[in-house]
């Protein structure tokens, strides 16, 4: 690989921005491929990283390249792809016109297809599936504010491409079962949709037993829907995946203690779905919630839960209203 050459992040939202950001100020060249109205940001306020540990990190719009034209991959060195599932085909294909031959591509997405739709739009090139475990919140006038903790995985290469993008602040790990693991977080990813309809934080959310007890259940029937399938999750944290929904339904003192030891949550992170809800966007739901009904189906695993909560991100993104602010009882349709 050649590591002196730009990283290029495609689609530079609240993941991209933070992520380039933290590669930019541990010395790497960086460049964005960014929308207008974050190029403005970006360009009047800096860029600012916060944490949820309290630091922060600065960085002047001259320490990055920012780019609303995809010609900013003309020399990339690596490229990595943060845009939206729904997204990907149309950016693989800038890819394809302007990075150069030997550019590896990362994808750093939602859900589990995505590398599958880069790797036959981009021909041969060398495309790898990566991870990330941790929120990141747009605060406005160019802050960007991860509010979760963990380690960014890539696909093990022989080129050592996670070495190439660990630095200080952001740790990238290689990985041997990336495929397990993307299905791991796309089973905690099932929470996006639950935090969109609760209006809450995360953090609250999971400290009320009724909401774990609701997750616990999707998770559930998400966990039989892989295992009919054949595919093993590999969990991000010490906690084996299939524990999981059980240690959810823990009294709150016995929970509460357990997760403060595994990971850490800012009071106010929010799910990225949450932020799609409230800035009136389309949701990922059929990338996350979707992905696992169509391998129960294919399974004939029966879904229910998860079909419901499908059921009412669709009505919200059609009531154009915001998070709706939903029971667990409203949710399970109890109420």
């Amino acid at each position: 690989m050649v590591t002196d050459r730009p990283i290029v992040v495609a689609g530079a939202g609240a993941i991209g921005c933070f992520v380039g950001g933290m590669l930019a100020s541990a010395g790497r060249r960086v460049a964005l491929l960014v929308r207008p109205r974050v190029k403005t940001d970006i360009e009047r306020f800096g860029l600012l990283l916060t944490d949820f540990d309290g630091s922060e990190t600065k960085l002047g719009a001259g320490r990055l390249a920012l780019s609303e034209d995809p010609s900013i991959f003309h020399s990339a060195g690596i490229v990595l792809v943060t845009v939206k599932s729904a997204d990907t085909a149309a950016v693989a294909d800038q890819i394809a016109q302007h990075a150069p031959e030997d550019a590896v591509i990362v994808s750093l997405q939602n859900g589990i297809g995505n590398v599958a739709v880069l790797r036959e739009r981009l021909g041969g090139r060398r495309v790898l599936a990566g991870m990330v475990p941790f929120n990141v919140v747009a605060m406005g006038e160019g802050r960007f504010h991860r509010s979760s903790s963990g380690d960014i995985h890539v696909g093990q290469d022989e080129a050592n491409t996670a070495a190439a993008l660990s630095v200080p602040g952001l740790n990238v790990r290689a990985s041997a079962d990336i495929t397990g693991v993307q299905w791991g977080k796309l089973i905690i990813n099932l929470n996006n949709a639950l935090s969109a309809l609760s209006d809450m934080p995360l953090a609250a959310q999971l400290a009320n037993r009724d909401w774990r007890r609701l997750f616990a259940d999707q998770m559930a029937e998400g966990l039989a829907a892989l295992q009919a399938a054949g595919i093993a999750p590999v969990s991000s944290t010490p906690i084996p995946m299939n524990w999981s929904p059980t240690l959810l339904r823990l009294p709150d003192m016995i929970f509460n203690a357990i997760l403060g030891r595994t990971m850490k949550i800012d009071p106010e992170a929010r799910s990225s779905m949450w932020q799609d809800l409230k800035q009136r966007r389309k949701t990922e739901i059929d990338y996350l919630q979707g992905a696992v009904i169509a391998l129960a189906e294919q399974n004939n695993v029966a879904v229910p839960l998860m079909r419901r909560i499908v059921a009412l991100i669709r009505e919200a993104e059609i009531a154009g209203e915001g998070p709706p602010g939903l029971t667990p009882q409203q949710i399970r349709g109890t109420a």
